[in-house]
């Protein structure tokens, strides 16, 4: 049979591949795989054959390709997370006619020891690496980075971008969203990216302080200045944000008086403490969230409308958990990660039809009832894979539960009482136990076993 110089050099390059000692893939437009060499195929443990057609997220994971293929950016040294190991990965995309179909991988190491010394260098980067971050988390306040906000949705991926490019800035940010959509997060991340990384981040939630306390826990107060203050006085979270990031948290709930005296501080840069004739210069960045309307508490003379323009230079708007369907899966497991660490289980993931249930659910909760359902259903779970069965029972229903058919206060609540409920039984009733499973207080324990009525 005679072989065309075409069939010669294509039969060349798969032998040279499938030789090689990197890892290669390729995938076309959606994502599909249309080529894979053996050498990855058995790093991974896959049939080579079986391979080439299925999407390249069922054969590979933490895979990024599909995603080069579809927005054609590089991705250049990335870290991908393979069979236990840190692997260094490379993603290019293919391009004809100035469009991307398709994109050609690598993963790159040369020999077994070889890989294993890169592997454990990159463990003990991270180690040292988490170690810095906790000691900057204890010095100012800031737990999260944008590493932390999971999620491959094009909405998200369009809000990293978004917020790296307004950290470096010193505007007033407002971030809006739903309640549990992560706005805490993203101001968290606001403020790592930023100048001031290394100053503190204050968080401070207004709708949670007393009417009658939100000035003085703002601003301070001077020795003396009511019955009850401290000697010495206290400094408020502007002072103890000078020079740093502070994040107001549910402004939409400030009381109107309260409005007045913050745009003051905001105009004026500087505070003066309750009791204090003096007022103080401080240097700190506003950041405020909220999930009310407050074009229309303006319009009914609720919130201040010189305040709204003042807070609201740049605008962040989270999108909820049911607009980007497409994350729910990563999160879930992100959060099965998360809590299987903190608490020494080990899960594995989901039976389909659980991952099924989840695609339909609306999530009015967002990621925060996501959390609170794997949280439920890792203490609920017989076995290493998470059935119906360890579900709440909203969840269990054959029918999806109509959104507003339970508020979210209740559905939060559901979710709370079969959690205690599921600490207490797999600690035999021991509520010390029990607490530190579910990393709280032993007195936030008791008063929440009383609050739901939950006895063992």
């Amino acid at each position: 049979m005679l072989i065309t110089e075409n069939q010669f050099k294509d039969e060349l390059l798969e032998t040279i591949l499938d030789n090689a000692f990197h890892c290669v893939v390729v995938v076309d437009a959606n994502g599909v795989i249309t080529y894979i060499n053996k050498a990855y195929c058995d790093f991974i443990k896959v049939n080579q054959t079986e391979s080439i057609g299925k999407h390249v997220t069922d054969v590979i994971e933490n895979t990024r390709m599909h995603i080069v293929a579809k927005t054609g950016k590089e991705e250049i040294a990335d870290l991908q997370y393979i069979e236990g190991n840190y692997m260094i990965a490379d993603r290019i995309p293919i391009f004809r006619n100035g469009e991307s179909v398709g994109a050609v991988g690598t993963v790159t190491y040369r020999d077994t020891e070889e890989w294993r010394t890169m592997n454990s260098h990159i463990k003990n980067l991270l180690t040292e690496l988490e170690y810095y971050r906790n000691v900057q988390e204890e010095n100012t306040g800031a737990k999260y980075s944008l590493h932390d906000i999971v999620g491959k949705s094009t909405q998200i991926m369009v809000m990293k971008d978004r917020i790296k490019k307004v950290a470096t800035s010193e505007v007033a940010v407002l971030i809006r969203g739903e309640s549990g959509t992560g706005k805490e997060l993203f101001a968290h991340s606001i403020h790592q990216l930023s100048e001031r990384s290394n100053k503190p981040f204050i968080k401070v939630n207004c709708g949670a302080i007393p009417e009658q306390l939100l000035e003085s826990e703002l601003f301070g107060y001077e020795e003396g200045a009511f019955t009850g203050a401290k000697k010495g006085g206290k400094l408020g979270k502007f002072q103890l944000a000078d020079g740093g990031t502070l994040l107001l948290d549910e402004i939409g709930d400030m009381p109107m008086h309260m409005q007045v005296k913050l745009l003051r501080v905001l105009q004026e840069k500087e505070v003066e403490s309750v009791g204090s004739v003096k007022p103080v210069k401080v240097d700190v960045r506003v950041l405020a969230a909220t999930n009310k309307p407050l074009e229309k508490m303006v319009e009914e003379q609720r919130f201040r409308e010189d305040l709204f323009y003042r807070i609201n230079v740049i605008q962040i708007n989270i999108p909820s958990l049911r607009e980007r369907p497409e994350d729910i899966e990563q999160l879930s497991q992100h959060f099965l990660q998360k809590i299987n660490k903190r608490t020494g289980r080990r899960i594995l993931g989901m039976h389909e039809n659980v991952t099924r249930r989840f695609a339909k659910h609306n999530w009015p909760g967002n990621a925060r009832e996501l959390e609170n359902v794997m949280e439920a259903a890792v203490h609920m779970c017989q076995g290493e894979w998470i059935t119906q069965d360890a579900l709440p029972d909203y969840l269990k229903e054959d029918t999806v539960m109509a959104l507003g058919a339970k508020s979210l206060k209740e559905i939060l609540e559901d979710t709370e009482k079969r959690v205690l409920r599921a600490a207490l039984r797999e600690h035999h009733g021991d509520k010390l136990q029990a607490a530190k499973s579910l990393r709280i207080g032993k007195t936030s324990l008791y008063d929440k076993l009383k609050k739901y009525g939950v006895e063992f």
